[in-house]
């Protein structure tokens, strides 16, 4: 199983230099990939953009939307163009996770209809394809097309996976059930006549040193408090401590994941140092 980590653009206190340096120390530490959230109703920084100041100082690690919530962005004419210039400006390295979203007030201040999320998704999926493929608002992505996955636990997101997608994404959790949503995932691949084998990831937090857990449950109550008491559980699932994330890791790799996404609940590039010292052995 791969080891990948986020990019703290949501977190509390997290700046520019910051940023930056953490995707050094990722691509310097051997990390397989660095990945990067959607919010637009937050305090965070807009993930297209942080991951183009990542590509800029880094050479070899993947760089993933981990998800973009491609719904209320608009004209997928021009969001073809975006990924595409950050896939020539990574030298091919981008992955791009997608999902239908459910934060109603996203969709909003977008001025796009929440009810209509999943069908366009669906649209700004096949409109990118067909720009991309086509190369008519350039450039074309180096690799003709970039992996797509497709993030979500529900039936519609693992048809989506199957219909659209190379891979599959869970959502910041536990490895208990990963396992079960990872033979749903599968079984609606078989279905829909896919041949090889789908890709499945998950996401993971992590906030490791003093005061780590601290931290990141304050930092998660506040980023989840739309969904009410579910905040809590997600704040007390968070990895505080080297040894139960190696034990995170081996849950996650027995239930058959290929890549978790380690995302820290605090800003300071150190984190990733701390990340790796636990888990890059």
């Amino acid at each position: 199983m791969e080891i990948s980590v986020g990019l703290p653009t949501t977190v509390p206190g997290v700046n520019g230099p910051a940023l930056v340096e953490f995707a050094r120390r990722a691509d310097r530490l051997g990390f397989a990939g660095l990945g990067a959230v959607d919010r637009l109703v937050y305090d965070n920084y807009e993930s297209l953009v942080a991951l183009a100041a990542a590509a800029a100082v880094t050479e070899r690690i993947r760089l993933a939307t981990t998800v973009l919530l491609a719904g209320y962005r608009g004209s997928p004419a021009l969001l073809a163009k975006q990924l595409a210039t950050l896939d020539h400006l990574s030298g091919g390295r981008l992955v791009v996770g997608l999902a239908a979203g459910d934060r109603e007030d996203d969709f909003a201040a977008a001025g796009a209809p929440f009810r209509s999320r999943g069908r366009l998704l669906d649209a700004a999926v096949e409109e990118m394809r067909a720009a991309w493929a086509a190369g008519s608002v350039g450039p074309r992505p180096p690799r003709g097309l970039p992996p797509l996955l497709f993030g979500g636990h529900s039936a519609a997101a693992m048809r989506r996976a199957a219909r659209l997608g190379e891979g599959w994404i869970a959502g910041g959790g536990s490895a208990t059930g990963y396992a079960e949503l990872v033979a749903r995932a599968r079984a609606v691949w078989d279905e829909h006549g896919r041949t090889g084998r789908l890709r499945v990831v998950s996401l993971c937090y992590v906030s490791l040193g003093p005061g780590g857990a601290a931290a990141a449950g304050d930092y998660l109550r506040r980023y989840y408090s739309w969904i009410g008491p579910k905040a809590e559980q997600l704040a007390s699932r968070v990895v505080a401590d080297g040894g139960r994330l190696r034990e995170v890791v081996a849950g996650y790799a027995e239930a058959g994941c290929d890549e978790l996404l380690l995302f820290p609940c605090v800003a300071d590039p150190c984190q990733a140092d701390l990340i790796a010292g636990a888990v890059m052995r």
